[in-house]
């Protein structure tokens, strides 16, 4: 990045539940990143967990890691600023990013979660579109870390956790806060998220800036961070649920019908439609070299995604105190 450019100060706020398994690898990736080192600081923000999370937090803040400037090229590998926090009081994701953005001194806000890895270059790329004055979020893109299992193979081929299937939302697009980067200024007129909220809160505070405020989202394509996709079924079914929770949230915060309900003739259908026709023509593609067990099993994991999503609208229950917006 050119220092001869004016840069913003950069908050990065990372919620950390139940964190330390992936924590090592997240704080290395921050500390690989080529962001000015005096220009941003790293928040993050402990959410009642109840393993390590803490400690290796606190670790990482108070001790460099054991790399010789040397060996490490003199980059920012040994200095970056690492801010300890905790929110035990609300178990929400949300509420845990309250808590970073009320203590961040950047100008803008940046945002990533514990199981992503953000490539060297996502920040300072994230950034970058904030020199136009009209833009008051960026969204970076998320692509997935290699995986071993036909459920990870599934989800990266279909591209699960792409921006380009928010930014194309028909109602209003938004970005994940996976991989999302807002001016503060933009939050001190529509407010931090909703911090009882489980389910949508990105897509909800999106929707509240494009829609009440003249400012613009831009897609930072280059902005990447990696994400770790569900390796079981039960994982993968908890992870749809939780989409259907979220439309289920959003049509009520937002009067907007959003729901998308797959019924017991289409489920069976599509069943039907695969065990005669499509598992015959991929097994003999297998055979041949052409195909693999993904291709084979791509329309069952599909179903079982629909399903629980559809179990997730029907279910989920808005409570009250989601509406609560918090402010500075």
């Amino acid at each position: 990045m050119n220092s001869d450019v004016s840069l913003p100060k950069v908050s990065v706020v990372v919620p950390v539940y139940n964190g330390e398994m992936d924590l090592p690898d997240l704080i290395e990736c921050l500390r690989s990143q080529t962001y000015p080192i005096d220009s941003v600081e790293y928040l993050l923000v402990d959410n009642n967990s109840r393993d390590r999370t803490s400690t290796i937090i606190q670790a990482a803040a108070s001790n460099p890691p054991s790399v010789p400037p040397l060996l490490s090229g003199g980059s920012n590998f040994n200095r970056i600023t690492i801010r300890p926090l905790a929110e035990n009081q609300i178990q929400s994701s949300y509420a845990a990013r309250n808590k970073g953005i009320r203590a961040s001194t950047g100008e803008i806000i940046a945002f990533t979660d514990a199981d992503c890895r953000p490539e060297s270059g996502w920040l300072e790329n994230l950034v970058k579109p904030f020199v136009d004055l009209e833009v008051g979020i960026s969204a970076g893109e998320i692509l997935a870390l290699p995986g071993k299992t036909i459920l990870e193979q599934h989800a990266e081929r279909s591209n699960t956790l792409s921006q380009k299937h928010t930014l194309a939302h028909p109602f209003c697009p938004y970005g994940q806060t996976a991989n999302l980067a807002v001016r503060k200024q933009v939050l001190e007129t529509v407010g931090l998220f909703r911090p009882y909220l489980t389910s949508g809160g990105d897509a909800d505070l999106c929707w509240r800036i494009l829609r009440e405020t003249s400012y613009k989202m831009y897609f930072a394509e280059n902005a990447i961070v990696r994400h770790r996709h569900r390796s079981t079924i039960k994982q993968l079914q908890s992870q749809w649920y939780r989409y259907g929770e979220s439309n289920k949230y959003l049509h009520e915060l937002h009067g907007v019908d959003l729901m998308r309900e797959f019924t017991t003739g289409e489920y069976f259908y599509r069943l039907a439609r695969w065990l005669l026709k499509e598992f015959p023509v991929a097994a003999a593609k297998i055979a041949l070299a052409r195909a693999d067990l993904v291709d084979l099993f791509n329309t069952p994991i599909g179903l079982v995604n629909v399903r629980a999503r559809s179990m997730g609208q029907r279910q989920a229950k808005l409570p009250e105190s989601a509406w609560q917006i918090e402010r500075f």
